[in-house]
């Protein structure tokens, strides 16, 4: 789009007297690829252009987008934007300049294409692995997907961006059954790439992982109810700080008396022990970016360091009411949707402790390898979590498998209680949903141990090992 148009754009948005305006344009291509029983099920392509342009006048926001990029539905959009703030007359001369700095790069430009049939003999390939694990598997299922994103982004403060990329996504999930028992096994991939992610991240051996883990967890004991130490593996993820923690952190949480860390800034909220950072630099991962969907150069934030908060998630509009400065976290899931402050990737940094010596040191608890789904009230920081995989530890030693634990306690209480943090350090990936958007994230930690969480399983007597 010619700078003259952004131009005329930006000042018509601006007309009724905004502070100030921007537009982001989207194209995006997209392709996935279902499997199912042992079969390819559903093939989808498609490709999507549109613009949203945004006026803010104060604390009122006002956001219009539109499919159609033909000039006259643009300077319509831009128009009724303006007109949804209608101050006083305002005439403004944009300096659409661009930007010069030199900005954090991802090596993430546009993939080679790849043809259908290596995705479909990559999917193929995937199911055979899962079902060379075991008779005991039923249900393999096989999903791939990518998008190719184009976007441009211009400001009346004179800013244009433009950028391209594209993200990648594999998953499987498998299903084995003794009797009437069914227990599942998830694993998935993802990044900032092209297809080589599947030869990188071991794909084959990914889906026999997860076919492995429905099966080992059908002879799986119940676990155990009551209160005890936890060890979070490095392999878990980081699903319980991006719940439990990273939510909680997200300035317009904050700004609505949402988030049990308002007025936190400076206080200790975790034990010395974690620091918490989101970083959307890091090469390929799920959640990374060169720019948010604000103009602004992805960069890590620290929010936690060494126990004490000091800093939130901010986008353009709450970084403007804290005067303070973005943190390059303005996220949007299309341009159908105003940017919000966001996660990228959030990872609790790595320890000085010895993995196994954590597991050494504890006498009796619960090892957890793999989280499932949950839910967390962000005023309260209360949680409760489902565990995939899970084993009791007794002695300093892993003892047996368990199924059907949960995992219940409170964000900060839980961060507070963390008092070994290993080197290691693992990734998950996944979909963050928040006011009806979704963006890709990643989540991280390392091993470490919280004192004592409360374990929902089946209550046995003291003594009793079932």
């Amino acid at each position: 789009m010619e700078a003259a148009l952004l131009k005329r754009l930006l000042a018509l948005a601006l007309q009724t007297g905004g502070d100030y305006a921007d537009i982001y344009i989207e194209k995006k291509k997209n392709s996935g690829i279902w499997l199912e029983d042992e079969q390819v099920e559903k093939i989808h392509s498609g490709m999507e252009n549109g613009l949203g342009i945004r006026v803010i006048k104060g604390r009122q926001t006002a956001y219009v987008y539109s499919s159609d990029l033909s000039p006259a539905a643009l300077e319509k959009a831009a128009k009724i934007a303006g007109q949804a703030i209608n101050s006083s007359s305002a005439s403004r001369v944009i300096p659409l300049t661009g930007l010069s700095k030199d900005y954090p790069r991802l090596d993430a430009q546009a993939a080679q294409p790849v043809p259908w049939q290596h995705k479909i003999e990559k999917a193929l390939a995937a199911n055979q692995a899962a079902r060379r694990a075991g008779p005991a598997v039923r249900q393999v299922s096989v999903a791939l997907a990518d998008v190719e994103k184009e976007v441009l982004f211009a400001s009346s403060l004179g800013e244009w961006v433009e950028d391209r990329f594209n993200r990648i996504r594999g998953m499987i999930n498998v299903v084995a059954s003794q009797g009437s028992l069914l227990q599942t096994g998830y694993e998935s991939i993802g990044g900032v790439c092209g297809w080589e992610l599947l030869d990188e991240e071991h794909w084959e051996e990914r889906a026999y992982k997860a076919a492995r883990l429905a099966i080992d967890m059908l002879t799986a004991q119940p676990a155990p109810a009551g209160r005890m130490p936890v060890i979070m593996s490095a392999q878990a993820g980081g699903t319980m700080v991006h719940e439990a923690c990273g939510h909680g952190l997200e300035a317009d949480l904050v700004h609505k008396g949402l988030s049990v860390y308002q007025g936190r800034i400076g206080q200790m909220v975790a034990s010395p022990l974690v620091t918490v950072i989101d970083d959307a630099t890091l090469l390929h991962r799920y959640g990374s970016y060169r720019f948010d969907d604000e103009g602004q150069a992805a960069q890590a934030t620290v929010l936690i360091e060494k126990g004490r908060l000091v800093n939130y998630l901010y986008d353009r509009l709450y970084a403007i009411q804290d005067k303070t400065n973005s943190t390059g976290n303005g996220r949007r899931e299309s341009y159908q949707h105003k940017p919000i402050p966001r996660m990228s990737n959030t990872i609790i940094a790595p320890g000085e402790d010895d993995p196994q010596e954590i597991i050494a040191s504890t006498d009796r608890g619960l090892l957890v390898l793999k989280m499932g789904g949950g839910q967390v009230n962000t005023i309260s920081g209360d949680f409760v979590f489902e565990v995939s995989e899970a084993y009791m530890v007794e002695k300093g030693k892993v003892s047996y498998p368990v199924r059907g634990a949960t995992l219940a306690g409170n964000g900060p209480k839980a961060l507070a209680d963390v008092d070994r943090v290993g080197c290691d350090l693992g990734f998950s990936i996944g979909v963050c949903g928040k006011d009806g958007q979704g963006v890709p994230v990643s989540d991280a930690q390392p091993t470490m141990r919280i004192k004592e969480l409360t374990v929902g399983g089946t209550q046995v007597r003291p003594g009793t090992r079932r």
